[in-house]
C-alpha cells in the first residue's frame, strides 16, 4: 500500500515554514498519542501517531526534506519512524517540561519490541503556605499499568509472542522501487518484530491495562507556580517489558487574601488611619510566621512602602530569604457625623491657610498644570 504523503499526514503545505511543521506536529502527537486513546481506538490511533512522527522527523530535517522533495518517499530512510514506538510526552514537549532537581528526558526502551513507557503530568494546587513551608501531598493519577494476567506480554496467558513471519523479526523489509531500494516498516507487525498470535483476554493484546495510582509527592519549601517535581518511574508502563516513564507534578499556587509573591519577596497592602498617616504610630501587622510590629513615621504618605527584612520566601533553590515590603494606604473616613465633618471642615481652613508648608506635593501639581496651560495658551 502507498505510503501517504507527509505534508498532507502533517496538514501543512509544502512551502510551510520549520515552526508551522513543528506546531502541526505537535497538535497531531497530542490527538494521536496512544495513551490519549483507549479500546477500539487505540491501535488506528497507535498507527497514526507512527507516522506523523515520521513525517515530522523528515521534514523537520532541511536535508531529508530536500531529498523528500525531489524523490519522494523513495529518497529517505522511512525505518526511522517505525523502530522507536510512540515518544514519551518529555520527547515530544522537551522545552515545556523540566526537572527543578535535575534529571529527566526521554529513555529508549529494551529493542525494538520493548518500549520505553510515557511521561505523564500532573497539576498539583497549592495554597501559599503550604508553597512555602513545603508539604506533603496525596495525589491520585489515572495510568496504564502492566497488565498483571500476561505480565505485560500482551499474549493470552500460557503462550508468548512469536517471530513476524514476515520481516523475521527485524521490524523492516527492504522493496525495491524503480532504481532505489527503499526499507520500510513492516507492514504485520508495525516494527515490532513480534506478533501475538493469541492477545491477553484482559488487555486485548496491548500488555496494559487502565489504573489509578495513589502516590504521596514531598514538596520542598519554597516552590513556586511553574515548578516541576520529577516523580522517576511513575508514569506509564513500558510496553511489553520497556521501563516506565516519569510523572511530572505541576505547581500551581492559589492566590492568596492577603499576600502577593514576586519570587521570594512578599506584597501587601496595609491600611491607615489619616491620624496615624499624620502623627505616626505603630501597627500590627502579618507575616506568614506571625504578627509583626510596623512603626509608622508621622506624616507618612499613601503608597509609602515598608520592607521587614527576612519575612519573606526561603527559595527552593538556596539562597537567602526574601522580604515582605508593605505598602500603607490612607483609608479616609466614611460615615461622619455632623460634628466630625465640622472638625474636618474647621482642620481643613487651617491647613489651607498654611500653603504650600501643609501640602507641598498638591500646590506642585497645580504649579505644574498651570505651567502646562499656560505654554499651550501662549
Amino acid at each position: 500500500m502507498a505510503k501517504e504523503d507527509y505534508y498532507k499526514l502533517l496538514n501543512v503545505d509544502r512551502n510551510a515554514s520549520e515552526a508551522e511543521i513543528k506546531k502541526s506536529y505537535r497538535r497531531l502527537a497530542m490527538k494521536f498519542h496512544p495513551d490519549r486513546n483507549t479500546d477500539d481506538a487505540a491501535v488506528t490511533a497507535e498507527i497514526k501517531f507512527k507516522e506523523v512522527k515520521e513525517a515530522y522527523e523528515v521534514l523537520s530535517d532541511p536535508k531529508k526534506r530536500a531529498a523528500y522533495d525531489q524523490f519522494g518517499h523513495a529518497g529517505v530512510d522511512s525505518s526511522m519512524g517505525g523502530a522507536r514506538g510512540a515518544d514519551s510526552f518529555s520527547d515530544i514537549f522537551g522545552d515545556v517540561f523540566g526537572d527543578i532537581f535535575g534529571g529527566g528526558g526521554g529513555r529508549s526502551g529494551g529493542g525494538s519490541y520493548a518500549q520505553a513507557g510515557s511521561d505523564l503530568r500532573y497539576n498539583l494546587e497549592l495554597t501559599l503556605e503550604e508553597a512555602v513551608a513545603g508539604t506533603e501531598a496525596r495525589i491520585r493519577v489515572p495510568v496504564m499499568v502492566t497488565c498483571d494476567e500476561c505480565n505485560g506480554s500482551g499474549a493470552k496467558k500460557g503462550s508468548s509472542p512469536v517471530t513476524c513471519s514476515t520481516c523475521h523479526g527485524q521490524g523492516q523489509v527492504r522493496m525495491q522501487q524503480g532504481f532505489f531500494s527503499v526499507q520500510q516498516t513492516c507492514p504485520t507487525c508495525r516494527g515490532q518484530g513480534k506478533q501475538i498470535k493469541d492477545p491477553c483476554r484482559k488487555c486485548h493484546g496491548q500488555g496494559r491495562v487502565q489504573d489509578t495510582k495513589t502516590l504521596s509527592v514531598k514538596i520542598p519549601p519554597g516552590v513556586d507556580t511553574g515548578d516541576r517535581i520529577r516523580l522517576a518511574g511513575e508514569g506509564e508502563a513500558g510496553e511489553r517489558g520497556g521501563p516506565a516513564g516519569d510523572l511530572y507534578v505541576q505547581v500551581h499556587v492559589k492566590e492568596h487574601a492577603i499576600f502577593t509573591r514576586d519570587g521570594n519577596d512578599l506584597y501587601c497592602e496595609v491600611p491607615i488611619s489619616f491620624p496615624t498617616a499624620c502623627l505616626g504610630g505603630e501597627l500590627e501587622v502579618p507575616t506568614l510566621g506571625g504578627k509583626v510590629k510596623l512603626k509608622i513615621p508621622a506624616e507618612t504618605q499613601t503608597g509609602k512602602m515598608f520592607r521587614l527584612r527576612g519575612k519573606g520566601v526561603k527559595p527552593v533553590r538556596g539562597g537567602s530569604k526574601g522580604d515582605l515590603l508593605c505598602r500603607v494606604q490612607i483609608e479616609t473616613p466614611v460615615n461622619l457625623t455632623k460634628e466630625q465633618k465640622e472638625w474636618i471642615s474647621k482642620l481643613d481652613t487651617s491647613l489651607t491657610g498654611g500653603g504650600k508648608h501643609h501640602s507641598p506635593q498638591e500646590h506642585s501639581f497645580m504649579d505644574g498644570v498651570k505651567s502646562f496651560f499656560d505654554k499651550l495658551t501662549s
